[in-house]
């Protein structure tokens, strides 16, 4: 892991840009942290800049709450080399959308299994690096995203001990089954009226997780109007589950 540039927020959060071989990444810390603090990995839907502005308000709440966050780019956003294949998946899913029809199994899974296929080992590599740092220790949680990565995550790494699940994304059929080996505690946000996801493919994916502790937290609206009292729930469920 390399730092390439750090600056000090107005808040006295600590946020330092990174790459790690391809892959670029930014860490945010507490101002005033006197010990190894918890981390939570900060999931989002792709391009890094563009998705900034909301991942610096999660990353300064959740250091507020004494947690160091962290990011990365996904596999084929931002400045990474794109996918022809997910490119050609991702103009198929857009057309169906647009035109009202079915959204096709094969469809979701030529776009979302190789991102998670790809995605997924580098959230642990990345999760190596961070926890090789002095100032970072566990517990580890996980938060939003897409939604399939964070299941395999929570299948295959045993270092993260809860997630907040975003429920704005397609899923394939096979993570279902993945699904019920996810035993850690769980909180998932959907958005009702989620103009860009499958209402009940995310309440049945719900279903599925085999977790003992899980929430959903539903809440009215589309895609982008995540009431604040949402965000403040989730940083809650990290507080009991990782402080």
């Amino acid at each position: 892991m390399q730092f390439t540039s750090e600056q000090r927020l107005d808040d006295g959060i600590l946020e330092r840009e990174f790459t790690l071989g391809e892959i670029p990444g930014i860490l945010w810390m507490p101002g005033s942290a006197s010990a190894r603090v918890p981390l939570i990995l900060l999931g989002h839907p792709g391009g890094l800049h563009k998705m900034y502005p909301r991942l610096a308000a999660r990353a300064r709440h959740a250091a507020a709450d004494g947690f160091a966050a962290a990011t990365i780019e996904l596999p084929g956003s931002g400045d990474r080399p794109r996918s022809a294949a997910a490119e050609q998946a991702r103009a198929d899913l857009r057309r169906a959308l647009e035109a009202g029809e079915p959204v096709d199994d094969e469809i979701v899974d030529r776009l979302v299994l190789p991102l998670v296929e790809k995605a997924v080992p580098e959230w642990q590599t990345t999760l190596d690096a961070l926890l090789s740092l002095p100032e970072i220790g566990g517990p580890v949680g996980y938060s939003g995203g897409v939604i399939a990565i964070g299941t395999r995550l929570a299948v295959v790494e045993p270092r993260i001990s809860a997630a907040v699940l975003f429920a704005g994304s397609f899923v394939p059929r096979a993570l279902f089954e993945e699904a019920r080996q996810v035993t850690i505690p769980l909180h998932v946000l959907l958005q009702w009226d989620d103009e860009g996801n499958d209402r009940q493919q995310a309440l049945d994916l719900f279903d599925a997780f085999g977790a003992k502790e899980k929430t959903l937290h539903a809440n009215l609206g589309g895609h982008t109007g995540v009431p604040q009292f949402a965000g403040d729930a989730a940083a809650q469920f990290f507080t009991r589950h990782l402080s």
